[in-house]
């Protein structure tokens, strides 16, 4: 018995393995992902982001590469209040394309996708006052994004359980970047 649950643990190990290879994250060259993103999509099942997701814009992004792998990701948020700008260091799970964040609850961020030019589809998990809540994003280096992306971010989302009422596309907007935030 002891052998079989090793073999399936080793099993299910392997096709994870595989399935990171498939969707491009596995041996993820950070280099290629660093710089200025326009975050222009999100799924999310948080009450606050259901609540509010009509009223949200296209945020930016900077993610820049520090040392022995770790991330530096600022963002430039356009909210009711202002642009509101924020910045976190997210650090190696050792997991291929997986960082985690303890600043502002315990974040793990997962590169889902990505040609490492135009998109990158991140998956996030979060854990706030005991509930552990989930975001998919689109990043993009234009404002504007093929309908090719917009469709795989979909497909992405949905089989990460998001329904269509979970999934927006942002707005784009010119009044909040990172050099006026």
């Amino acid at each position: 018995m002891r052998t079989v649950g090793l073999s399936l643990g080793l099993a299910l190990l392997c096709l994870l393995r595989a399935k990171a290879e498939n969707f491009g994250a596995a041996g993820l060259d950070t280099s290629k992902i660093a710089g200025k993103w326009h975050i222009t999509a999100l799924a999310s099942d948080s009450e606050g982001y259901l609540r509010k997701k009509d009223e949200l814009k296209m945020a930016t992004a900077s993610i820049a590469v520090l040392g022995e792998g770790n991330l530096k990701v600022s963002f430039a948020i356009p909210t009711p209040e202002g642009c509101k700008k924020r910045e976190s260091i997210y650090k190696e799970t050792g997991v291929p394309g997986e960082y985690y964040s303890s600043e502002g609850g315990k974040k793990t961020a997962r590169v889902v996708d990505t040609d490492g030019k135009t998109y990158a589809v991140i998956f996030v998990s979060r854990v706030k006052d005991g509930k552990t809540l989930h975001m998919l994003r689109l990043y993009s280096r234009t404002q504007q994004v093929s309908p090719k992306i917009i469709a795989l971010f979909k497909k992405l989302a949905r089989e990460k359980s998001f329904t269509d009422e979970m999934i927006t596309m942002l707005p784009s907007q010119e009044e909040c970047s990172l050099d006026e935030a």
